[in-house]
């Protein structure tokens, strides 16, 4: 998980919550406000994990957001381990400033944001994209979501006879 900072059209500041499979790449959620906070975090999380299942670990920095008391209560509860970054290693999470510089380069430095409501619809239109279309050199050139489903083929086959891998955390 991490945080991008950008601007609607008129200076208005724009603030994303990003959060990453860490094993299938895919975007697992963008949240888009104008402030984003402890609670917004965890109400993301909460509802990635309705569909997702909880991770066994956050990667994540040192913001407030994610160190605060909203989320230590949220990850003890669901005996989630949160692991921090060093302060100011960003390499100690390379998937999802890996992920973000792609946010960048291609959805944010394209678009106009007009309304935050036009940046939402705009970024979730790319965050389709990029899991479901445009291939990822570290998933073999699959797309996230290929790769997610042929991994949950190969698993359902083996019946568990491997560790499963897919769900050991989020970034």
């Amino acid at each position: 998980m991490d945080f991008v900072s950008d601007a609607l059209f008129d200076g208005r500041r724009l603030r994303l919550l990003t959060i990453i499979d860490l094993f299938t790449r895919e975007c697992l959620g963008i949240v888009v406000g104008q402030s984003l906070k402890g609670h917004d975090v965890q109400e993301a999380l909460t509802a990635i994990a309705r569909f997702r299942g909880n991770p066994e670990v956050l990667k994540t920095d040192n913001g407030s957001e994610f160190a605060g008391k909203v989320m230590d209560r949220w990850a003890y509860e669901r005996n989630i381990e949160i692991d921090f970054s060093r302060p100011g290693k960003p390499t100690d999470n390379a998937t999802v400033e890996s992920f973000n510089g792609r946010l960048r380069q291609e959805c944010l430095n394209e678009n106009w944001f007009l309304s935050l409501a036009d940046a939402r619809e705009k970024i979730e239109a790319w965050r389709a994209f990029y899991n479901q279309v445009r291939p990822h050199s570290a998933l073999e050139w699959s797309t996230p979501s290929d790769y997610a489903r042929k991994h949950a083929v190969s698993r359902r086959k083996q019946k568990q006879l491997e560790p499963d891998f897919s769900n050991s955390g989020w970034t």
